[in-house]
């Protein structure tokens, strides 16, 4: 009866332990506790999260964006866990967790629908993607937009609007949407 007992509450422990890892926190930094910085050439924070992970000493991390052409993605390791802090620069996370980038109704975040554009531009920086929504909701031949942040693809963020509906790749640069 005990070991019965026990296979049950070691199952009940999995199961919670599951239901409940940690996920990275989009639009937030750890300031402090900095151990170490690198460059993700990449641009993409899985990779920061995978090399916290890879390090006895880390404990969680930041993975800041690029914020202009020419500047880098940075990786910031971190040898405790401090508090996260609201800061659209950055997504933070504790070793454990993994990379979940947010999910809301029309906006696909990560994800580059590429071609079908008919029209881009520069726009002020936005790391929700709302103002490229915005315009394209105002068109009636875009179907579809996807939001360059700012270092990707040059100095400025970019707004590409598109007249179909082409498949979704996954891109740390950009954020996506169907309107129609």
């Amino acid at each position: 009866m005990i070991r019965i007992f026990s296979i049950l509450a070691g199952c009940l422990m999995l199961v919670a332990g599951t239901a409940m890892q940690a996920r990275a926190q989009s639009g937030f930094d750890r300031v402090g506790g900095d151990y170490s910085r690198f460059v993700v050439p990449s641009g993409d924070p899985v990779v920061c999260a995978a090399r916290c992970e890879r390090e006895g000493r880390c404990r969680a991390w930041t993975f800041s964006y690029p914020k202009t052409a020419g500047s880098n993605a940075i990786c910031w390791l971190k040898s405790e866990v401090k508090p996260v802090v609201a800061d659209s620069c950055c997504l933070s996370g504790v070793k454990g967790g993994i990379v979940v980038e947010p999910h809301k109704d029309s906006f696909e975040f990560a994800i580059d629908r590429f071609g079908g554009d008919y029209r881009d531009f520069d726009l002020t920086p936005d790391p929700t993607g709302v103002a490229c929504k915005s315009v394209c909701d105002g068109e009636k031949r875009c179907r579809t937009w996807t939001y360059v942040r700012p270092g990707y693809l040059g100095p400025s963020a970019r707004c590409y609007l598109k007249d179909r509906i082409t498949a979704p790749r996954r891109k740390p640069c950009c954020i996506s949407g169907v309107v129609r």
